[in-house]
């Protein structure tokens, strides 16, 4: 294939997990496991993705939405079955599969055994819908080794070990969450806040339902925020906290935010009577939970 034709609506796979907003790896899975992506290959060997495969693979994603399987919702995408001669799907996936595979990862990332772990990542993207990877496996896990560690039942290391594999694969998720033209939210954890992996979480089930990121992360002073909100106009600000101490010094800055934008704040260390004390917006539940929250209350835009 020559240099021409691959500038002809063709990508390389890098190229295609950003338009989708997905990450490489889950493509080649489905790929591999199901047949879903047909690419061309260039003179030098490589593998060329056309507008048919990034329609198929979005197909399946809508499929998945509705509650099929992925094998049942790839078969659907390629034209192998009509959605009618299916069964009814589920409205969620099995909790008992869900459990064992999140213990499965607990397993293998307590004995820093990092090729298995993500090998079960790879399975749970390319089995689950996000939503259900995250609300179902990843934040669970998060706060058992959170709570291991507390009791001395997980090592320094092994939480450690844990965070940094799980946030390699979120923030692999991410790229590209700043694209595209729904509303904008800037995320934040507060002042000395460096707990971020649920704020992660939950910017990325806002990108599912069609939200453009502003990411800030840990421990960010609340003028930076300030800063970002008077260059981008987000539609919405979060900031997330594990202990109220971290937002009640800041009350007054916070206050000048709140002026400039719609704020929100999120975590463990939030709830209702510190945002009527703040005059802000609560998300209370799951990272997932609150990302339909904020979208229900601040827009409807579509879901990818």
């Amino acid at each position: 294939m020559s240099t021409s034709e691959a500038r002809d609506g063709l990508v390389r796979i890098g190229g295609l997990a950003r338009r989708l907003d997905v990450s490489p790896e889950l493509l080649r899975a489905w790929e591999r496991r199901y047949g879903l992506l047909q690419p061309q290959r260039t003179d030098g060997g490589f593998r060329l993705y056309s507008h048919a495969d990034e329609a198929r693979v979005r197909s399946m994603q809508a499929h998945m939405e509705r509650g099929l399987s992925a094998a049942e919702a790839a078969r659907v995408a390629l034209g192998e079955t009509s959605q009618a001669e299916l069964p009814e799907p589920s409205s969620a996936h099995s909790p008992v599969d869900l459990d064992e595979e999140r213990r499965v990862l607990a397993q293998r990332l307590s004995i820093y055994d990092e090729s298995a772990a993500q090998a079960a990542i790879d399975r749970l993207l390319a089995t689950y819908s996000l939503d259900a990877v995250l609300a179902e496996v990843v934040l669970p896990l998060l706060r058992e080794v959170g709570e291991g560690w507390k009791l001395g039942n997980v090592t320094i290391g092994q939480e450690h070990f844990a965070s940094h594999v799980i946030r390699s694969r979120l923030m692999a998720l991410a790229r590209g969450w700043d694209e595209g033209a729904g509303p904008r939210a800037v995320l934040a954890c507060a002042p000395g806040e460096r707990h971020d992996l649920g704020l992660v979480c939950h910017g990325l089930a806002l990108r599912a339902r069609g939200w453009r990121i502003s990411y800030l992360g840990a421990d960010t002073p609340v003028s930076t925020i300030v800063e970002l909100v008077d260059a981008l106009s987000p539609d919405a600000v979060v900031v997330a906290a594990e202990m109220a101490s971290r937002l009640e010094p800041h009350a007054d800055e916070l206050a000048v935010l709140a002026d400039k934008t719609t704020l929100v704040i999120g975590g463990r260390g939030t709830d209702q009577a510190l945002a009527d004390q703040l005059g802000v917006i609560h998300l209370d539940g799951n990272p997932v939970a609150a990302a339909d929250a904020l979208t229900l209350r601040i827009a409807a835009p579509t879901r990818t």
